[in-house]
């Protein structure tokens, strides 16, 4: 069984888009918008299309809303998308057949057209490059939102998600460093309805802060051995 989980505050205006075109991409599949502490009409909206809408009483973050998404699903295979209209219902399709290829994750690849803003855009480059080398492997988009997930796999790393923006950065490293297989799906993603919540300098800060997270569990020479270098080569 399929679950698609939408984490959502204040989407009312790109669900009503979203959902009709989610429904008839995914007939069988059980949508599920975690409404994030939202005030405009994401409630009513779900239950005029007959989706389930989970709501917080206040906004916990939007890797709070991914983890009670992924508590709540019923599916083996979880499908996680943006609220606010980027990502096309339609390629959850392509990310399902890598799955079915044998892929643990499968995340959707923006390219460099798909950013937002040329600041975004160096920024999750460097956050690529840096993921990919604490994991030894090639990371081609850290933060992307789109991914098609097996639920077990996800739910072992439930714990380490932090309640911000950082959950994709946090579940593609874990997945690489405990071997899960991952592939890259490249996506075209359309301009997003509203304003963005993200604030390029605290949650980059905070992206950063992940990724040396999660090195220190599984990987703990790759950050600590340059440093260690660096500093006895400055010694006198």
């Amino acid at each position: 069984m399929l679950s698609i989980i939408l984490p959502a505050k204040n989407e009312a205006p790109a669900l009503a888009d979203l959902l009709p075109r989610l429904r008839a991409a995914q007939p069988a599949a059980e949508i599920l918008v975690i409404d994030d502490g939202s005030t405009d009409a994401t409630r009513a909206l779900c239950a005029q299309h007959g989706v389930t809408c989970l709501s917080s009483p206040y906004s916990m973050g939007n890797g709070a809303a991914i983890k009670r998404g992924a508590r709540a699903a019923r599916g083996d295979l979880l499908v996680f998308m943006d609220g606010d209209g980027q990502h096309d219902p339609a390629d959850i399709a392509r990310l399902l057949a890598r799955l079915d290829a044998g892929y643990d994750m499968v995340v959707g690849a923006r390219a460099w057209s798909g950013q937002a803003g040329v600041g975004r855009g160096l920024a999750n480059g460097f956050y690529n490059r840096m993921a990919s080398w604490m994991t030894g492997h090639k990371v081609l988009d850290l933060t992307s939102g789109f991914r098609a997930v097996r639920a077990d796999k996800f739910h072992e790393f439930l714990h380490l998600l932090p309640n911000g923006f950082s959950y994709p950065t946090t579940s593609t490293m874990a997945f690489f460093r405990s071997a899960y297989a991952v592939a890259y799906e490249p996506i075209a993603v359309a301009r997003r309805v509203g304003k963005s919540h993200i604030k390029p300098l605290r949650d980059g800060v905070r992206f950063l802060l992940i990724i040396f997270k999660i090195a220190t569990l599984y990987s703990p020479l790759k950050l600590f051995l340059p440093v260690s270098a660096l500093v006895f080569r400055a010694r006198p």
